[in-house]
C-alpha cells in the first residue's frame, strides 16, 4: 500500500468511526467559536495509529495532537467542520494530506454524512469516487460564487471588509464551515473560488492538492511559516485568479 492508497483508505474508516457519534459526541470549547468533541481526539488517535503502523519514519502534525514537522509528513484533521459535527449539521469531513519536503502530493478528503470520498496525487489526477474532477469553467465572476472562510485568527472588521470587496466585484458569498470541503466543491466546479484571511495548514492540505489536480490554482500557502502557522489562502480556476487575487488581496501561483 503506498501512501495514496493509505490516505485514502485511512480517511475513509476514520469517517465511519467519526460517524458514529454524529451530533452526540461530548463537546468543550477550546477557544472562541473553537469546538472540540472527544471524537475528534479518538479520530486523530486512530489515523495517526493506521500512519505509524505504515510508515513509522513519517512525522505526523495534527489538529488535537499536534507534532513536529520532517520530510516526509502527514497533515491531519480528525474533523473540518467540528461544529457543524457537533450540533447535528452534515457538514463536516476527515480531511488527510501528506508532504515531501514541503510539497503537498496527496490528499484525501472523505464527507461521511454523503458517504463521497474525495482524493488526489501530485500528477493523477482528482477524484470523487471514480469520478473525474474538474474545476467550473465560469471567466464571470458576476456569475461565481465564492465560499470566504472565517477565523477568529483575524480582525471581523477584515472579515467583512473582505466580504464586501468580492460582493462588489460581482460573486455571490457563502460560508458553509469546513475548509476542506470548501476546497473539495472548488475541486468538484461546485463553486468557482473559496477564499479564507488565515487557515491552519491540516485544514487545507488535502484540499490545495484536489484544487491543483482539478486544474485549479493556490496562492503558495506553504510559503514562509505557512506550515506551523497558518496563512491566507486562495483556491479558483485559472479564468478567475488574476481578478480573485487582486479582490482578496492574496497573490495567487500555479
Amino acid at each position: 500500500m503506498d501512501r495514496y492508497d493509505l490516505a485514502r483508505a485511512v480517511a475513509r474508516d476514520a469517517g465511519k468511526l467519526a460517524h458514529r457519534a454524529f451530533g452526540t459526541s461530548a463537546t468543550k470549547m477550546k477557544g472562541r467559536h473553537d469546538v472540540v468533541t472527544e471524537m475528534d481526539r479518538e479520530v486523530e488517535r486512530f489515523i495517526r495509529a493506521a500512519i505509524c503502523a505504515r510508515y513509522p519514519g513519517d512525522a505526523i502534525i495534527g489538529e488535537e495532537e499536534g507534532g513536529g514537522a520532517g520530510d516526509r509528513l502527514w497533515l491531519i484533521d480528525p474533523i473540518d467542520g467540528t461544529a457543524n459535527y457537533a450540533r447535528g449539521l452534515p457538514r463536516y469531513c476527515v480531511s488527510v494530506g501528506y508532504l515531501e519536503r514541503g510539497v503537498p502530493l496527496v490528499g484525501a478528503i472523505y464527507d461521511p454524512s454523503h458517504d463521497w470520498l474525495y482524493a488526489a496525487a501530485r500528477g493523477e489526477g482528482a477524484w470523487r469516487d471514480g469520478e473525474r474532477l474538474s474545476v467550473s469553467p465560469s471567466a464571470e465572476i458576476d456569475a461565481a460564487v465564492v465560499e470566504c472562510g472565517w477565523s477568529t485568527r483575524r480582525p471581523t472588521a477584515a472579515y467583512v471588509d473582505l466580504l464586501a470587496r468580492v460582493m462588489e466585484a460581482g460573486a455571490a458569498i457563502r460560508r458553509a464551515g469546513s475548509g476542506a470541503l470548501g476546497l473539495a466543491d472548488v475541486a468538484a466546479g461546485k463553486v468557482e473560488a473559496y477564499v479564507e484571511l488565515h487557515i491552519n495548514a491540516w485544514d487545507c492540505a488535502a484540499g490545495i492538492v484536489l484544487v491543483r489536480e482539478a486544474g485549479g490554482f493556490t496562492n503558495d500557502f506553504f510559503a514562509g511559516d505557512g506550515l506551523r502557522a497558518g496563512n491566507p489562502l486562495l483556491a479558483t480556476n485559472a479564468a478567475l485568479c488574476a481578478k480573485l487575487a487582486a479582490v482578496s488581496g492574496i497573490p495567487i501561483t500555479s
